[in-house]
């Protein structure tokens, strides 16, 4: 009864701007939902503002109302990779394990998800191509601290490994984040290469050559980069 008189007590206009604020919530995460199919359906490359507003149901117009543009529209829909990535990372941290075999845990989990869904890899290096000054010129405040939380998850989990190597003296990272912000960048590089799949080499003196060269190997070889980086001394200390 009380709930009720205090319902039947809130102004009007407040009510029906919590209505309003809850429609809104409901069409923006209607329309990155789209957005999301879309690009794992036809890639991001091939996905336009036009079909998006198709999926939903509205007019493209629609879509800038809640959005100030496809960059920012695009940069919130990657959260739910970066969401889903996150947690299959902390699902495959055993913290009763070795932080050497923690590491290769996460590392695994990440380029793992990655390679499942390739548009989350360009959706990632899309961003990644910007600079900073073009990124906040396009994405609002708002959608950039949201990144910045989605980013966290996947960036936290493997800081929160490199942070306890160093506890245990099997890791010298003098700045976990850091590392975990390079090993970000480096791994989406090594997730493209591996679709690719393209190896350049050299056959003979000065001729090169191409083969292919398979997820596996690719995957192993970016671990083996991981653990390297992790376990080395840092540059400033070393006589």
């Amino acid at each position: 009864m009380g709930e009720e008189n205090a319902e039947a007590a809130e102004p009007r206009t407040l009510r029906g701007a919590r209505a309003t604020a809850a429609r809104r919530r409901a069409r923006e995460d209607e329309i990155i939902r789209a957005t999301r199919t879309l690009f794992d359906t036809v890639g991001v490359r091939d996905a336009q503002i036009e079909d998006i507003a198709q999926a939903v149901g509205i007019n493209r117009a629609i879509i800038y109302r809640h959005f100030s543009g496809k960059e920012e529209l695009f940069a919130v829909t990657l959260i739910g990779y970066l969401d889903e990535i996150a947690e299959v990372m902390r699902a495959a941290d055993d913290e009763s394990a070795p932080t050497p075999q923690r590491l290769t845990s996460v590392a695994e989990a990440f380029l793992d998800r990655g390679h499942e869904y390739p548009a989350f890899v360009d959706c990632a290096l899309d961003l990644l191509s910007k600079s900073a000054e073009e990124l906040f010129e396009s994405v609002s405040e708002g959608a950039m601290i949201r990144l910045g939380r989605g980013m966290l998850g996947p960036l936290g989990a493997l800081a929160h490994v490199l942070e306890d190597g160093n506890k245990t003296g099997e890791f010298h990272v003098d700045d976990p984040f850091m590392l975990a912000n390079m090993l970000y960048t480096q791994s989406l590089g090594a997730l493209q290469f591996a679709r690719n799949q393209l190896l350049v080499s050299e056959g003979a003196p000065g001729v090169p050559a191409v083969r292919r060269v398979p997820w596996e190997a690719v995957k192993r070889h970016t671990i083996r980069a991981v653990h390297a980086m992790a376990v080395a001394d840092d540059v400033d200390d070393r006589p």
